[in-house]
């Protein structure tokens, strides 16, 4: 499975602009999604606190890096559909491999489960939001 085949052309125009707009879209989208359900596991009784620290992981704080990394999800989405033949494949590996390995730092941030659970949980939610509408986009885009 060889993907040095460049596009033809630079994927410029209408194709990039309609992802980059999906990326904008979908983000706020997954930081409301992602909050929601943070406030949801609070109200449950999880703590979010970790690392024996006496604050908790402000809603603002999950919020703000769900969109950061939401962002760049999207930046990752326009580069491999300007640089690569296959760029929905490619990009729902490399989000898919991300999104593992951004599942480490809950494991080991000394959180009691319940926090723990629920951060690897938010993380999931925000993938599945942005992978799914990304690599769909990818899809249309590539066609």
């Amino acid at each position: 499975m060889s993907d040095t085949a460049v596009r033809p052309g630079p994927a410029t125009g209408r194709r990039t602009r309609h992802l980059a707009v999906t990326g904008l879209i979908a983000t706020p989208a997954a930081m409301i999604v992602t909050t929601l359900a943070a406030t949801l596991a609070q109200a449950l009784g999880v703590d979010f606190k970790v690392s024996g620290s006496d604050e908790a992981i402000p809603l603002s704080g999950i919020a703000v890096v769900t969109g950061f990394f939401s962002l760049v999800g999207t930046v990752i989405a326009v580069a491999l559909l300007r640089w690569s033949a296959r760029p929905a494949e490619r990009f729902v590996w490399t989000a898919g491999s991300l999104t593992a390995i951004s599942l480490v730092p809950p494991v080991l941030s000394a959180a009691d489960t319940a926090t723990t659970a629920a951060l690897i949980g938010l993380h999931l939610v925000a993938a599945a939001v942005m992978i799914a509408t990304l690599a769909r986009s990818l899809r249309t885009a590539s066609e």
